[in-house]
């Protein structure tokens, strides 16, 4: 009976585990385990078709997204979902991850005022710094160097 109880409680504590998750969709309707990017810098750099500081920093995020201790992940300000998010994103030649929808909700984040807008996530999953305007590979990976949390 014992051992039956200790059964029962390890799987309902795995179940409220689970539920604690934080997970989004990318594009694709892949889902994504937001603690998956713990050990990594994550930013998360919203963007919009109309908006040509966003266009130019693409390639720099393109290369940021390269290195192996960081993850970039796009977000579409206006909005766009689903096919026509996957072929804008492959019209604006972006290669890291965009999300299916806005994380900052779930996360605690207020939606940016202007853009292009990057949420630098350090390693340990603690925002460190909202940055605007267009970012270079240099000036984030400065900033990550900077940081105690250095990757």
């Amino acid at each position: 009976m014992k051992y039956l109880k200790l059964v029962i409680f390890l799987a309902v504590m795995t179940v409220i585990a689970g539920c604690n998750r934080t997970s989004f969709q990318d594009a694709q309707g892949n889902s994504l385990n937001w603690d998956d990017f713990r050990g990594q810098w994550v930013v998360v750099n919203y963007w919009a078709e109309w908006c040509k500081p966003c266009i130019e920093e693409i390639p720099e995020l393109n290369e940021l997204n390269q290195s192996p201790d960081v993850t970039v992940l796009g977000v579409n300000f206006d909005g766009v979902t689903g096919d026509a998010l996957t072929r804008l994103g492959n019209k604006m030649s972006i290669d890291y991850q965009m999300l299916a929808e806005d994380p900052g909700p779930v996360l605690g984040w207020k939606l940016p005022v202007g853009l292009p807008a990057s949420f630098v996530v350090d390693p340990d999953g603690k925002l460190i710094e909202t940055r605007f305007g267009p970012q270079t590979e240099a000036s984030l990976q400065a900033l990550f160097s900077e940081s105690p949390n250095e990757g």
